[in-house]
Formats: C-alpha cells, structure tokens, sequence
C-alpha cells in the first residue's frame, strides 16, 4: 500500500518542493502520465489479472522471483552506469558518500522506532507488529528508481538515486539482523523444551 500512496504522492511533493526552490519547470503532464504507465498500469493489471494467473506465479514463484530481482538490478546499473559516465564521483566526495550513509542509518533507526511505537501503542499483536516493523521501513527501489527517470533530468537522476540505493542496502542489513533476532527468540523457547541427551 505505501508503493502506491508512494506513485501518487511522489511526484506532487517533486513538484512542490522544485516550486519551492525556485525550479520554474515543476510538474509537466506527460511526467504524470510516464509514472501512470510505467508504475501505476502494472500494479493496477497485476492485481486485476491474479484471480486468472495467480495459481501459475504460485507455481513459478522461484523463477519470477529471479526475474523480478533481475530486472530490478538492471534498472539500478543502468541508472547508476549513467550517473558514472556522468562524472558521479567528481560530484560526491567520500565526505559526502559518508555523510549520506549516516543519514541513511538515521533515518532508518528513526523510521524503525516509529513503527515499533506506533505498534505499541496501537498494542498490536506480536506477528503484527513484527509485520509493521518490516513493512513501515522498506522503500522500494523498484519504484523509486523509474520514478526518479521520469521525474529529473538523466545528468542528475544517479546523483539523486545514490542515497535511495545506500538506504535499500543498509536497510537490508538491518532488517536481516533484526529478523534474526527475532527467529532467535522464537527458536529459543522450542530449543529450552526439547530434551536434553
């Protein structure tokens, strides 16, 4: 559900916050009706189609997970192959990329606490809020890179893409020790029963 609040949402705050720094061009038609076509149309037909087609991805999941994992990472090296040849690097130093990366950390730490508080408060089951916790934090590279060539010019969409790629990576890295935590903490009791030899 945040993917598409994200499709929609998106591009009205690009187009404000380039308005607010004096960027006279903001959002033009055909921008909206690219992401419509290229994110909202394949989200849209996906949910459509499923009742007919859902039992075939079920059975195929393995092979479509490998596409779909694929052809993610060949948007990223195209996006980030065209910030290089750009002069990428002659633009972010290593104080830069670290700041970045800080920032990143941050902004996902906060991101985590948030939904843990707000499963808290809501007392939310464990499953659901351990379902919060991941789902709240994950932004999706297979929206925000397409999205960020439609929205900014090709010379800046990978100067502009880094921070979302670092944040995809440490985010990954996080939530795969956090998830460990929490398989741990499952396996404990089930290992404290079983009989001792």
């Amino acid at each position: 559900f945040s993917n598409l609040l994200g499709i929609l949402i998106t591009p009205a705050l690009v187009a404000l916050l380039m308005r607010n720094a004096g960027n006279a061009g903001g959002m033009s038609i055909e921008s909206v009706e690219t992401i419509i076509v290229q994110l909202l149309v394949p989200f849209v037909a996906g949910h459509v189609l499923r009742p007919w087609i859902g039992a075939w991805v079920t059975r195929r999941k393995a092979m479509l997970t490998i596409v779909d994992r694929g052809s993610i990472l060949l948007v990223v090296y195209g996006a980030f192959g065209a910030a290089v040849v750009e002069g990428l690097w002659s633009r972010v130093s290593l104080g830069d990329l670290l700041l970045i990366g800080l920032l990143s950390c941050a902004l996902l730490a906060i991101v985590l606490a948030l939904t843990l508080t707000i499963a808290r408060l809501m007392r939310l089951p464990r499953e659901d809020a351990i379902v919060l916790l991941f789902c709240g934090s994950k932004k999706s590279l297979a929206s925000g890179v397409p999205m960020a060539g439609v929205l900014f010019p090709a010379a800046q969409v990978g100067v502009i893409l880094l921070p979302l790629m670092l944040f995809h990576q440490i985010q990954l890295i996080a939530c795969a020790v956090i998830a460990r935590r929490y398989a741990d903490r499952v396996d404990a009791p089930v290992e404290a029963m079983a009989p001792v030899a």
